[in-house]
């Protein structure tokens, strides 16, 4: 990296005593900022350290003699020096006195934006977080460099406080080709944005600090003219921004949504849920965590769905090394919501680079064990295979085939049934099935008949996805059972095993466990090999009810008779 500074320009306005300290310190390429408050001793912050530069206290007289030195202070109480990019911002009294400066060195750092050039260059607009000093307005003068010079695009600099591009009239050479549209108010900065583009057509804009709504409605409306923009906000990270309502639009805006039963139902979730309002204003959002590790969310849109839903991101984490070789880590969340991590070096990263591994569709559970691996389950058995693999992460080599040649364990996506029995059945009866929130991390869709019907767009979307669809009737132990195995080509057992019969048991009970058992030897010793109707001894309508469901498992028909406490069921013959 090239750095240029002009350090001795923001010393010439100090006192001398503090400039001549300064001068022969030998850590002067490293220093941040000159602190000078009224009736304390004069500051000097480096990267490392903070130190007194003078014993004696500041006086009100060296305060205005640094003033008289510097250009003139707008309304954010930011001055500069003509042909710099040093800023002195002032602290003033209840009489709007000035009686503290901070004077804060400006560097051009030539280089700093190599580790995100590629996602520049798509044309897409960024937008860049992190707490102050974290160098986000450098990051900003490189990047508007580069896109003016080295892809000679029209690039407009809306420059508030003149940080950017420098104090004065004349722009800081940092910036390139790119031009500079000063500020008079700060509160004005969205009018400026504005103007820009009705103006000077740009093809970039390019914005520092975006701190109010109506800056935030005006970036919106200027990336939905097919503006690039690239800008800069306060907040550590993407979740700061949706707590924060002010801002929360940059990121596509927050609302309460009311789901209706089925969705809610779905979801597993609230009926009222928080979802993104509309497309987010920037789709790139950078984490600028230090000043050589920042955290890329290639799609924003995808990161804040994933954070409202409950979800884990996985985001990509990229460095520079001492030998300015960038470092790509890729973090991937798996279904247990823990994180692994993937990593590969490179000098140069190819642009557009995707996550892969696992299916990033949310809070999957891990199957039970499968009788091929009966000695450990699979999730378990890929998650240490991929941590302890180095090259690309590649399931359709580990996973089993299923039935039309599709991975083992199946994804499959729930549609109006219940998510409780089906983890219930498959649990019970160790299928090799994951279920998904995502219908395009699916390998087939389970939907009661009813909701299908009226459903064209689900239709359409499987048909789209080329997903099967297994309609059942209800959501019912029986139905969900046989709907399950007909996903897996599985046939079905000619008589009912215990498993089974525990998958119809509410409360275990002895008395549920006769009647069960009453109505299995009643279904396969008389009804079906005499094809002669039974009745059964008189129950409570809780265990009537998984009397009915066992007879439907049989694919038989039933009806309860008589009065309480005598009603019954009869089981009639197919």
């Amino acid at each position: 990296m090239t750095i240029t500074d002009d350090l001795q320009k923001l010393l010439d306005i100090l006192p001398i005593e503090l400039r001549l300290t300064l001068e022969k310190h030998s850590q002067r390429d490293t220093l941040v900022e000159v602190v000078l408050d009224l009736g304390r001793r004069p500051e000097a912050r480096f990267a490392n350290l903070t130190e007194y530069l003078s014993q004696k206290l500041v006086t009100q007289d060296q305060i205005d003699d640094c003033i008289s030195r510097v250009g003139m202070f707008g309304g954010d109480n930011r001055a500069g020096i003509e042909q710099t990019l040093h800023r002195i911002s002032a602290i003033r009294n209840r009489s709007s006195k000035i009686i503290g400066l901070t004077c804060r060195i400006g560097r051009a750092v030539f280089g700093t934006i190599g580790m995100v050039r590629d996602l520049v260059e798509t044309g897409q607009s960024i937008l860049m977080l992190g707490r102050p000093g974290v160098g986000k307005t450098t990051a900003l003068r490189e990047i508007a460099r580069v896109l003016a010079d080295d892809l000679n695009k029209r690039v407009v600099i809306i420059d508030t406080s003149n940080e950017i591009a420098g104090d004065g009239d004349i722009s800081h050479p940092a910036i390139g080709k790119a031009r500079r549209m000063q500020v008079a108010h700060p509160e004005q900065q969205h009018q400026v944005m504005i103007e820009a583009v009705e103006n000077h057509m740009p093809e970039v804009i390019i914005i520092d600090e975006i701190g109010t709504e109506l800056e935030a409605l005006a970036a919106r409306t200027i990336a939905e003219r097919g503006v690039q923009l690239v800008g800069t906000a306060h907040g550590n990270q993407i979740e700061n921004l949706i707590k924060n309502p002010t801002l929360c639009d940059l990121v596509g805006g927050i609302q309460a949504v009311t789901l209706g039963d089925d969705e809610a139902r779905r979801r597993g979730s609230q009926k009222t849920v928080l979802e993104r309002k509309a497309p987010p204003t920037f789709e790139i959002a950078i984490e600028m965590l230090e000043r050589q590790r920042w955290v890329i969310h290639e799609s924003a849109a995808d990161t804040v769905d994933n954070l409202l839903r409950g979800r884990l991101p996985s985001p990509q984490v990229r460095t520079v090394d001492e030998n300015g070789k960038v470092r790509v880590v890729n973090q991937l969340t798996a279904l247990n919501g823990n994180k692994c991590q993937q990593s590969k070096e490179s000098t140069i990263i190819s642009a557009g680079r995707q996550s892969n591994g696992w299916r990033s569709s949310g809070q999957m559970q891990p199957l039970p064990s499968l009788k091929a691996l009966p000695e450990k389950r699979e999730f378990d058995r890929l998650l240490e295979q991929s941590l302890n693999y180095s090259g690309d992460l590649n399931f359709h080599e580990t996973r089993q085939a299923g039935p039309n040649g599709e991975d083992l364990p199946l994804h499959i996506y729930p549609y109006g049934v219940s998510r409780h029995q089906l983890e219930q059945i498959i649990n019970v009866l160790d299928l090799p099935v994951i279920l998904t929130k995502e219908l395009d991390s699916s390998d087939a869709i389970l939907a009661l008949r009813s909701h299908v019907k009226n459903h064209t767009k689900l239709r359409h979307m499987a048909k789209t996805r080329h997903l099967p669809i297994q309609m059942i009737k209800s959501s019912t132990i029986p139905q969900i059972t046989r709907g399950l195995r007909r996903i897996l080509h599985m046939e079905e057992p000619n008589i009912t095993d215990e498993k089974e019969l525990q998958l119809l048991l509410h409360s275990g009970s002895d008395d549920e466990m006769d009647a069960l058992e009453e109505t299995r030897l009643a279904v396969e010793q008389i009804v079906i090999p005499k094809g002669q109707p039974v009745e059964l001894l008189p129950r409570s309508s809780q265990v009537r009810k998984i009397q009915h469901e066992l007879v439907e498992h049989y694919r038989l028909k039933s009806d309860s008779f008589g009065e309480e406490p005598n009603r019954r069921l009869r089981i009639y013959p197919a």
